[in-house]
Protein backbone atom coordinates (compact mmCIF):
# COMPACT_ATOMS: atom_id res chain seq x y z
CA UNK A 1 0.00 0.00 0.00
CA UNK A 2 2.82 2.62 -0.31
CA UNK A 3 2.91 2.56 3.96
CA UNK A 4 6.79 2.46 5.20
CA UNK A 5 6.62 1.19 8.96
CA UNK A 6 8.97 1.67 11.70
CA UNK A 7 9.09 -0.16 14.79
CA UNK A 8 10.83 1.53 17.90
CA UNK A 9 10.51 -0.04 21.16
CA UNK A 10 10.95 1.37 24.87
CA UNK A 11 13.66 -0.17 27.20
CA UNK A 12 11.59 1.31 29.68
CA UNK A 13 7.93 3.00 29.96
CA UNK A 14 8.34 6.12 28.90
CA UNK A 15 5.18 7.75 29.89
CA UNK A 16 3.20 8.99 26.79
CA UNK A 17 5.61 12.16 26.10
CA UNK A 18 8.40 10.42 26.52
CA UNK A 19 7.33 7.29 24.37
CA UNK A 20 6.27 10.52 21.32
CA UNK A 21 10.06 11.67 22.18
CA UNK A 22 11.72 7.86 21.87
CA UNK A 23 10.38 7.80 17.88
CA UNK A 24 11.95 11.31 17.05
CA UNK A 25 14.79 9.60 15.07
CA UNK A 26 12.35 7.44 13.05
CA UNK A 27 10.44 10.68 12.15
CA UNK A 28 11.15 13.03 8.94
CA UNK A 29 13.28 15.67 10.26
CA UNK A 30 11.36 18.63 8.61
CA UNK A 31 11.13 20.84 11.33
CA UNK A 32 6.82 21.78 10.16
CA UNK A 33 5.72 18.46 8.89
CA UNK A 34 2.88 17.21 11.22
CA UNK A 35 3.14 14.29 13.36
CA UNK A 36 -0.09 12.51 14.28
CA UNK A 37 -0.14 10.51 17.34
CA UNK A 38 -3.01 8.26 17.83
CA UNK A 39 -3.86 6.92 21.56
CA UNK A 40 -4.34 2.89 21.18
CA UNK A 41 -6.77 2.14 23.25
CA UNK A 42 -9.59 4.54 22.21
CA UNK A 43 -12.15 3.44 18.95
CA UNK A 44 -12.92 6.79 17.02
CA UNK A 45 -14.66 7.67 13.96
CA UNK A 46 -13.71 11.36 14.11
CA UNK A 47 -12.33 13.47 10.60
CA UNK A 48 -8.73 12.98 10.83
CA UNK A 49 -8.26 14.87 7.71
CA UNK A 50 -10.13 18.10 8.92
CA UNK A 51 -7.88 17.87 12.25
CA UNK A 52 -4.58 18.16 9.61
CA UNK A 53 -6.41 20.55 7.59
CA UNK A 54 -7.12 22.58 10.70
CA UNK A 55 -3.50 22.22 11.96
CA UNK A 56 -1.95 23.85 8.89
CA UNK A 57 -4.82 26.94 9.20
CA UNK A 58 -2.52 30.11 10.74
CA UNK A 59 -4.67 31.47 13.72
CA UNK A 60 -4.00 35.34 13.61
CA UNK A 61 -0.52 34.65 11.68
CA UNK A 62 0.67 32.01 13.77
CA UNK A 63 0.80 28.54 13.22
CA UNK A 64 -0.52 25.48 15.12
CA UNK A 65 1.87 23.83 17.34
CA UNK A 66 -0.37 21.26 18.71
CA UNK A 67 -3.80 20.52 17.86
CA UNK A 68 -5.88 17.80 20.13
CA UNK A 69 -8.87 16.41 19.12
CA UNK A 70 -11.67 16.94 22.05
CA UNK A 71 -14.84 15.17 22.17
CA UNK A 72 -17.35 16.72 24.42
CA UNK A 73 -19.06 13.86 26.62
CA UNK A 74 -22.27 13.90 28.87
CA UNK A 75 -20.23 13.34 32.31
CA UNK A 76 -16.29 14.34 32.30
CA UNK A 77 -15.73 13.41 35.81
CA UNK A 78 -14.11 10.44 34.46
CA UNK A 79 -11.82 12.48 32.18
CA UNK A 80 -8.91 15.08 31.74
CA UNK A 81 -10.66 18.00 30.93
CA UNK A 82 -9.49 20.55 28.01
CA UNK A 83 -11.09 23.82 28.33
CA UNK A 84 -10.61 26.24 24.90
CA UNK A 85 -11.59 29.96 24.27
CA UNK A 86 -13.50 30.67 21.29
CA UNK A 87 -11.30 30.33 18.97
CA UNK A 88 -10.52 27.09 19.94
CA UNK A 89 -6.70 27.77 21.88
CA UNK A 90 -6.59 25.88 24.71
CA UNK A 91 -6.76 27.39 28.26
CA UNK A 92 -5.86 24.76 30.58
CA UNK A 93 -5.61 21.30 31.18
CA UNK A 94 -7.78 19.93 34.08
CA UNK A 95 -7.41 16.02 35.59
CA UNK A 96 -10.17 14.28 36.79
CA UNK A 97 -12.78 16.08 39.08
CA UNK A 98 -15.86 15.99 40.84
CA UNK A 99 -16.92 19.27 39.35
CA UNK A 100 -15.56 19.15 35.61
CA UNK A 101 -14.90 22.69 33.86
CA UNK A 102 -16.02 21.76 30.54
CA UNK A 103 -17.40 18.54 29.17
CA UNK A 104 -14.62 18.43 26.77
CA UNK A 105 -12.38 15.94 26.94
CA UNK A 106 -9.04 14.81 25.56
CA UNK A 107 -9.33 12.27 22.93
CA UNK A 108 -6.18 10.68 22.21
CA UNK A 109 -5.52 12.08 18.51
CA UNK A 110 -2.60 14.70 18.65
CA UNK A 111 -1.02 16.50 15.86
CA UNK A 112 2.71 17.97 16.41
CA UNK A 113 4.24 20.55 14.88
CA UNK A 114 7.66 17.60 14.02
CA UNK A 115 10.02 20.77 15.85
CA UNK A 116 7.65 20.33 19.29
CA UNK A 117 8.59 16.86 19.57
CA UNK A 118 12.07 18.09 20.44
CA UNK A 119 11.49 20.39 22.88
CA UNK A 120 10.27 16.85 25.38
CA UNK A 121 13.10 15.86 27.62
CA UNK A 122 15.11 13.07 26.66
CA UNK A 123 15.54 9.73 28.91
CA UNK A 124 12.84 10.07 31.20
CA UNK A 125 9.17 9.19 31.52
CA UNK A 126 7.05 12.05 30.64
CA UNK A 127 3.17 12.93 30.86
CA UNK A 128 1.53 14.58 27.81
CA UNK A 129 -0.97 15.43 29.85
CA UNK A 130 0.77 16.13 33.31
CA UNK A 131 3.74 18.30 31.92
CA UNK A 132 3.87 18.92 27.97
CA UNK A 133 1.10 20.32 27.06
CA UNK A 134 0.52 22.51 30.27
CA UNK A 135 3.81 23.11 30.05
CA UNK A 136 3.50 24.37 25.95
CA UNK A 137 0.45 26.65 27.03
CA UNK A 138 2.08 27.99 30.11
CA UNK A 139 4.99 29.20 27.64
CA UNK A 140 2.81 30.71 24.62
CA UNK A 141 2.85 27.83 22.27
CA UNK A 142 0.09 27.31 20.52
CA UNK A 143 -2.03 24.60 21.30
CA UNK A 144 -5.77 24.40 19.92
CA UNK A 145 -8.49 22.13 20.35
CA UNK A 146 -10.26 20.44 17.35
CA UNK A 147 -13.65 19.67 18.92
CA UNK A 148 -16.17 16.93 17.40
CA UNK A 149 -19.32 14.96 17.90
CA UNK A 150 -18.45 11.81 15.88
CA UNK A 151 -18.59 8.61 17.42
CA UNK A 152 -15.62 8.09 20.24
CA UNK A 153 -15.21 5.43 22.97
CA UNK A 154 -12.34 4.58 25.77
CA UNK A 155 -11.56 1.23 25.08
CA UNK A 156 -9.22 0.70 27.73
CA UNK A 157 -10.91 -1.39 29.89
CA UNK A 158 -11.69 -5.32 28.77
CA UNK A 159 -15.64 -4.66 29.23
CA UNK A 160 -15.30 -1.28 27.32
CA UNK A 161 -13.75 -2.87 24.75
CA UNK A 162 -16.57 -5.55 24.23
CA UNK A 163 -19.41 -2.58 24.17
CA UNK A 164 -16.87 -1.30 21.28
CA UNK A 165 -16.91 -4.49 19.65
CA UNK A 166 -21.10 -4.46 20.20
CA UNK A 167 -21.52 -1.40 18.07
CA UNK A 168 -18.96 -2.25 16.03
CA UNK A 169 -21.53 -5.34 14.82
CA UNK A 170 -24.39 -3.59 15.46
CA UNK A 171 -23.07 -0.65 13.25
CA UNK A 172 -23.44 2.09 15.75
CA UNK A 173 -19.83 2.80 15.31
CA UNK A 174 -19.66 3.03 11.64
CA UNK A 175 -15.80 1.78 10.25
CA UNK A 176 -15.21 1.13 6.51
CA UNK A 177 -12.94 -1.78 7.58
CA UNK A 178 -16.16 -3.99 7.64
CA UNK A 179 -20.27 -3.51 7.01
CA UNK A 180 -22.33 -4.10 10.58
CA UNK A 181 -23.94 -7.07 10.62
CA UNK A 182 -27.30 -8.53 8.61
CA UNK A 183 -28.57 -10.29 12.15
CA UNK A 184 -27.88 -8.74 15.66
CA UNK A 185 -24.14 -10.79 15.84
CA UNK A 186 -21.28 -11.81 14.03
CA UNK A 187 -20.04 -15.44 14.04
CA UNK A 188 -16.69 -16.29 12.11
CA UNK A 189 -17.41 -19.10 9.55
CA UNK A 190 -14.83 -21.54 11.61
CA UNK A 191 -16.82 -21.51 14.67
CA UNK A 192 -19.31 -23.21 15.81
CA UNK A 193 -23.05 -22.28 16.94
CA UNK A 194 -25.83 -24.67 17.74
CA UNK A 195 -28.80 -23.70 16.23
CA UNK A 196 -30.57 -24.25 19.13
CA UNK A 197 -28.07 -21.71 20.59
CA UNK A 198 -28.96 -17.80 20.97
CA UNK A 199 -26.24 -15.01 20.34
CA UNK A 200 -27.68 -11.82 19.65
CA UNK A 201 -27.01 -8.16 21.05
CA UNK A 202 -23.83 -7.37 19.10
CA UNK A 203 -21.97 -10.52 20.20
CA UNK A 204 -18.86 -11.68 18.31
CA UNK A 205 -17.92 -14.89 17.91
CA UNK A 206 -14.68 -16.25 16.79
CA UNK A 207 -12.76 -18.46 14.74
CA UNK A 208 -12.63 -21.84 16.71
CA UNK A 209 -14.93 -20.66 19.53
CA UNK A 210 -18.25 -23.30 20.00
CA UNK A 211 -21.45 -22.26 21.56
CA UNK A 212 -23.38 -25.39 22.46
CA UNK A 213 -27.01 -25.71 22.22
CA UNK A 214 -29.26 -23.51 24.81
CA UNK A 215 -26.49 -21.32 25.33
CA UNK A 216 -26.99 -17.91 25.25
CA UNK A 217 -24.29 -15.25 24.41
CA UNK A 218 -25.35 -11.56 24.54
CA UNK A 219 -23.62 -8.26 24.24
CA UNK A 220 -20.31 -10.20 24.74
CA UNK A 221 -16.97 -11.51 22.42
CA UNK A 222 -16.39 -15.09 22.68
CA UNK A 223 -12.11 -15.44 21.44
CA UNK A 224 -10.51 -17.51 19.52
CA UNK A 225 -11.30 -21.47 20.72
CA UNK A 226 -13.15 -20.72 23.62
CA UNK A 227 -16.10 -22.85 24.70
CA UNK A 228 -19.39 -22.02 25.92
CA UNK A 229 -21.48 -24.90 27.04
CA UNK A 230 -24.34 -26.00 26.92
CA UNK A 231 -27.12 -23.71 29.01
CA UNK A 232 -24.41 -21.52 30.11
CA UNK A 233 -25.46 -17.42 29.72
CA UNK A 234 -23.07 -15.32 29.21
CA UNK A 235 -24.06 -11.64 28.85
CA UNK A 236 -21.78 -8.46 28.82
CA UNK A 237 -18.53 -10.31 29.05
CA UNK A 238 -15.48 -11.17 27.48
CA UNK A 239 -14.21 -14.85 27.18
CA UNK A 240 -10.75 -14.84 26.62
CA UNK A 241 -8.84 -17.61 24.33
CA UNK A 242 -9.65 -20.99 24.94
CA UNK A 243 -11.39 -20.15 28.03
CA UNK A 244 -14.56 -22.41 29.00
CA UNK A 245 -17.86 -21.83 30.35
CA UNK A 246 -19.29 -24.61 31.91
CA UNK A 247 -22.77 -25.96 31.13
CA UNK A 248 -25.09 -24.13 33.07
CA UNK A 249 -22.50 -21.01 34.34
CA UNK A 250 -24.09 -17.52 34.12
CA UNK A 251 -21.30 -14.92 33.84
CA UNK A 252 -22.53 -11.09 33.62
CA UNK A 253 -20.57 -8.28 32.96
CA UNK A 254 -16.94 -10.42 33.60
CA UNK A 255 -13.64 -11.08 32.18
CA UNK A 256 -12.80 -14.39 31.59
CA UNK A 257 -9.17 -14.66 31.29
CA UNK A 258 -7.12 -16.89 28.87
CA UNK A 259 -7.40 -20.11 29.09
CA UNK A 260 -9.44 -20.15 32.25
CA UNK A 261 -12.35 -22.32 33.31
CA UNK A 262 -15.57 -21.47 34.84
CA UNK A 263 -16.95 -24.52 36.29
CA UNK A 264 -20.65 -25.88 35.18
CA UNK A 265 -23.52 -24.56 37.04
CA UNK A 266 -20.82 -21.65 38.45
CA UNK A 267 -22.77 -18.15 38.75
CA UNK A 268 -20.84 -15.67 39.33
CA UNK A 269 -20.98 -11.97 40.58
CA UNK A 270 -21.67 -9.04 38.06
CA UNK A 271 -17.93 -7.37 37.10
CA UNK A 272 -16.15 -10.57 38.30
CA UNK A 273 -12.75 -11.04 37.02
CA UNK A 274 -11.13 -14.75 36.12
CA UNK A 275 -7.00 -14.64 35.74
CA UNK A 276 -5.44 -16.55 32.79
CA UNK A 277 -5.29 -20.11 33.33
CA UNK A 278 -7.82 -20.09 36.36
CA UNK A 279 -10.01 -22.33 37.05
CA UNK A 280 -13.65 -20.80 39.49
Amino acid sequence: MGVRLSYVLEDVPLGTGGAIRNVADALDPDPEGAVVILNGDVLSGHDLAAQLQDFDTPRDGSTVDVSLHLVEVQDARAFGCVPTDDAGRVLDFVEKSDTPVTNQVNAGCYIFRRSVIDTIPTGREVSVERETFPGLVAGGALVVGHVETAYWRDVGTPLALVEASREVVLGVAPTPAIAAADGKARVHPEAQVSPEAVVDDGSGVMAGARVAATATVSGSVVMTDAVVAAGARVIRSVVGPGAVIGAGAVIEGATIGDDATVGAGVHLPEGAKVDVATSV
